[in-house]
């Protein structure tokens, strides 16, 4: 069993230039990886650009120009993988380059100082003309990026889930999506974004984590190609607050061709990601939506037959949790009834040993999930360092097993509802 299970968090191995370079050592899988993330506050008016840059810099750099040559170098290096993308956890924008490959003990070559080259070209020497990025592979992506953000609303159940949690938090960095607005990328321009990319680049906190079985030699390798990265006064990323007063319900009902109603109840649990009582929430959580096994599956769905699907989510980041259902239009203010006294139930203690034993054995199955996918493990490492936590995977279940009831009715009492969100159909 690898020893990093039963850390919470992990020293960084190197430092400098607002660079951390992490190293979970495995012998568990046949790939190794490499995990570069910027981290940025989440803003308005930067959240499209950096969401822009990693599917530009994809397009092609200095010695791989187009998309083909990156992939032909690929397949060059044992069929390799590399990706990028953009998420949030909390207020905080993340932008993410990632390669996995088999490891060098399996080849004929040494693929660790390779992969870390192709992966330092990709970022650092993009294709530039005129201190401005190609305006073709610009314009491409933004029109990209442009029929993602619309194309949201394809996916009704998250779409609604999204919106709730914006709704509740408008007029809050969390209140932006992950790639921006569509206003704000209709303003960006190859030169703009190039000079975007500097300040990206420069100022940016990066975490690196390598992940698998490295040699020292070529840990060693890693970190000296990193520290050669030009980097200037290192930004501050704020914490994400997690703390609001809930004054009174709001209602928001938006119209769209759908024949489902989307009921979402956005609720502010007022619990931090590093505080003991997260496993409490988590607890609360799976008890009340998190399975088949919860109150409001069995009783909203299987017993009144009111929802197409049910379930309750947390957004650890930001202390927040959602209910979200499938619902007839029609049977709105029922669901909304039956909910709450799912709500009241637990408030009151009325949990059942199954309803508690099962969601135990829930949490449990789902943290050791985590243990079989390196990009998994990486991210939990990641967001412990984001949020301040420092329990391990090991440590997590034990907290979850030591929760009592009475500790579930008790948490229950901070989770406060702070927004009913309503997709109807346009009759």
């Amino acid at each position: 069993m690898d020893s990093f299970f039963s850390r919470g968090c992990i020293s960084p191995v190197a430092s400098f230039g607002g660079i951390n370079i992490f190293y979970i050592k495995s012998k568990k899988f046949k790939t190794n990886s490499i995990n570069v993330f910027y981290h940025d506050s989440l803003n308005a008016q930067t959240a499209a650009k950096n969401a822009l840059l990693p599917a530009v810099l994809k397009r092609g750099c200095v010695d791989y120009p187009t998309i083909r040559d990156i992939s032909m170098r690929l397949e060059q290096l044992y069929g390799a993988i590399f990706d990028c993308g953009v998420t949030k956890k909390g207020e905080s924008q993340v932008i993410q380059f990632f390669a996995e490959f088999i490891s060098d003990k399996y080849t004929d070559t040494n693929l660790t100082k390779k992969i870390t080259d192709l992966i330092l070209q990709i970022i650092n020497k993009p294709i530039v003309q005129d201190y401005a990025f190609k305006n073709e592979y610009v314009e491409q992506e933004i029109k990209n990026l442009k029929d993602m953000i619309e194309s949201r609303v394809n996916d009704k159940v998250q779409y609604a889930v999204d919106k709730c949690f914006e709704e509740m938090c408008v007029d809050e960095p969390f209140g932006i999506f992950d790639y921006g607005s569509i206003e704000e990328l209709e303003k960006i321009n190859a030169h703009d974004l190039y000079k975007h990319y500097l300040y990206f680049t420069r100022t940016l906190p990066m975490y690196v984590f390598v992940f698998g079985d490295i040699a020292k030699d070529d840990l060693r390798y890693i970190i000296d190609a990193f520290s050669k990265l030009d980097r200037e006064s290192i930004k501050r990323v704020k914490k994400t607050d997690t703390k609001a007063d809930v004054s009174k319900v709001r209602n928001v009902t938006e119209k769209m061709d759908v024949g489902q109603g989307k009921l979402s109840l956005g609720f502010r649990t007022n619990v931090p990601p590093s505080s003991k009582d997260y496993y409490k929430l988590m607890l609360y959580n799976s008890i009340l939506g998190g399975g088949l096994h919860s109150k409001l599956f069995q009783n909203v769905r299987e017993k009144e037959g009111l929802a197409y699907y049910v379930f309750s989510r947390l957004e650890r980041f930001k202390g927040l949790m959602v209910i979200s259902s499938g619902i007839e239009v029609k049977n709105k203010d029922k669901a909304l009834k039956i909910i709450e006294k799912q709500l009241d139930d637990i408030k009151n203690g009325d949990i059942s040993d199954y309803e508690y034993e099962a969601s135990i054995k829930s949490i449990e199955t789902g943290i050791e999930s985590l243990k079989d996918s390196p990009l998994r493990i990486v991210d939990f490492f990641l967001s412990q360092h984001i949020s301040g936590a420092d329990e391990s995977l090991n440590d997590m279940v034990e907290n979850i097993k030591g929760i009592k009831k009475a500790d579930i009715a008790e948490i229950a009492e901070k989770i406060k509802l702070d927004l009913v969100y309503f997709l109807e159909g346009l009759e």
